[in-house]
């Protein structure tokens, strides 16, 4: 027999938050904290991360295993400055454990793994050897930021990261603003969080006045919150954003 994919999720407040962070019983059900206590081996964006997190985990309930015995693989990180994409890594060996018989997590860096996150491929992988795959619940900033935004629920796409470039950027807003006219969908769009003012900037320079546009920044925090208004309020209020926070940016045509 296999063993299982567990699909667990991490907070939102990784690089935000200052000095000592919340406990994980503030975002994470005590089941998923269980869960992740007991696990001996992880893939994981980054393993540095990943120890820093089961540290939290050991301060709800304590690791099954000592933490410098858990296994963590990171998973292959894109070639940077290539000119052509890579071919897709053969992550066969990343799933030695669950073949093997051991149950193994998976992690992103925030929020849900394989949402907006490198390692729905690992997921692809064991579905095609058949193992079994378990997601945990936990936050999802595209979710919470589309609950909260009053925008369309029913029918919604999430398009990712847009172009940097100035023109390529403008032409890909008025083409989702378009989309979003045709079939009433909601689009969510992220943004790296230095350049959240620079792509409010374009969407409050590009979009009709009377289209929807929502923003909701630091999630979970604290400090969190969500606007959702006309562009033409938008454009006529202050309309600011911190540089060094996630947000989450949804329109409505």
């Amino acid at each position: 027999m296999t063993g299982t994919l567990f699909l667990v999720p991490n907070t939102l407040d990784f690089g935000v938050v200052a000095g000592t962070p919340p406990p994980l019983s503030d975002d994470l059900p005590l089941g998923v904290i269980r869960t992740a206590a007991r696990l001996t081996h992880w893939v994981a964006e980054n393993a540095k991360t990943t120890r820093a997190f089961l540290k939290r985990v050991d301060a709800v309930v304590p690791l099954t295993q000592n933490l410098q015995s858990v296994q963590i693989v990171e998973l292959p990180r894109p070639q940077k400055g290539a000119k052509h994409a890579a071919p897709a890594p053969n992550l066969d060996a990343l799933l030695t454990p669950p073949l093997q018989g051991v149950d193994m997590g998976l992690i992103s860096e925030a929020g849900l793994p394989a949402v907006a996150d490198p390692g729905a491929a690992l997921v692809e992988a064991a579905h095609r050897r058949g193992i079994k795959v378990v997601p945990l619940s936990g936050p999802s900033s595209l979710m919470l930021a589309l609950s909260a935004s009053g925008l369309n629920g029913q029918s919604f796409a999430f398009v990712g990261y847009l172009p940097v470039e100035a023109t390529e950027r403008g032409a890909r807003i008025r083409e989702l603003e378009a989309l979003s006219r045709r079939h009433g969908q909601t689009q969510l769009v992220i943004e790296t969080p230095y350049r959240n003012e620079a792509l409010l900037e374009a969407l409050l320079g590009t979009l009709a006045p009377s289209t929807r546009l929502s923003i909701s920044c630091g999630l979970t925090l604290p400090s969190g919150w969500t606007r959702t208004d006309t562009v033409a309020r938008w454009r006529g209020g202050a309309s600011t954003i911190p540089k060094d926070v996630p947000a989450v940016f949804g329109l409505l045509a």
